[in-house]
């Protein structure tokens, strides 16, 4: 929980500086999980799963007026399922993150851009059940699915410009995890590709 505490108040202390452009993203993730103990992969072939992810922040653009620091909240889900006639396994988690980012603005038209971006997410798991055959367990206490989470992160966006007041949004997005505190034989990792949809309010509009 303290950690969690931590992520809420680096967001808020950066909302402070940084108010030009606040957005709600919402769309969904489908995950691959990797997983291997002492380098040697499950036998059971893991299949991507779909979740949820919601993304909600701010935007402050430099003097280049083309570039711009993002940051935000995340809510992501993180799900894979696996199976054989023997076993069959599902994960589901839900990770809340802290994202920071850099954005590139292409203007296409008077009222479409294309946005590149790419930048970090810092997350933690605030829920998480693996069933296997039928039996659950809790995710939360394992080593591998808990601590503090690294996603690099890459993305593009096309944006229909609706008035001088927003924008609606299209985009792509591809993340991977990394747990680098973590030392042990076992190691899990999942690579991301989010569809998103987004809602863009410009603020303190000069």
């Amino acid at each position: 929980m303290i950690k969690n505490y931590l992520l809420f108040a680096m967001v808020i202390t950066s909302f402070q500086l940084f108010s030009q452009e606040a957005y709600f993203l919402t769309g969904s993730n489908i995950s691959k999980y990797s997983y291997k103990t002492s380098g040697e992969a499950m036998t059971t072939q893991l299949q991507s799963g779909t979740g949820s992810s919601y993304e909600i922040g701010y935007s402050s653009p430099f003097k280049n007026k083309k570039i711009s620091y993002n940051i935000s909240i995340t809510l992501n889900d993180y799900n894979a399922v696996a199976g054989s006639p023997a076993n069959s396994y599902r994960w589901e988690t839900k990770y809340i993150g802290v994202q920071n980012a850099l954005s590139y603005n292409f203007k296409i038209s008077n009222n479409f851009q294309f946005k590149v971006n790419g930048g970090l997410n810092l997350s933690t798991i605030i829920y998480g059940k693996q069933n296997i055959n039928g039996v659950v367990y809790d995710l939360i206490n394992q080593d591998e699915f808990s601590g503090i989470v690294f996603s690099p992160f890459i993305g593009a966006h096309i944006r229909y410009k609706l008035n001088d007041l927003g924008y609606l949004s299209l985009g792509y997005g591809f993340s991977k995890s990394l747990n680098p505190f973590y030392i042990s034989p076992e190691k899990l990792s999942f690579c991301t590709d989010q569809i998103l949809f987004g809602i863009h309010f410009n603020i303190n509009k000069k």
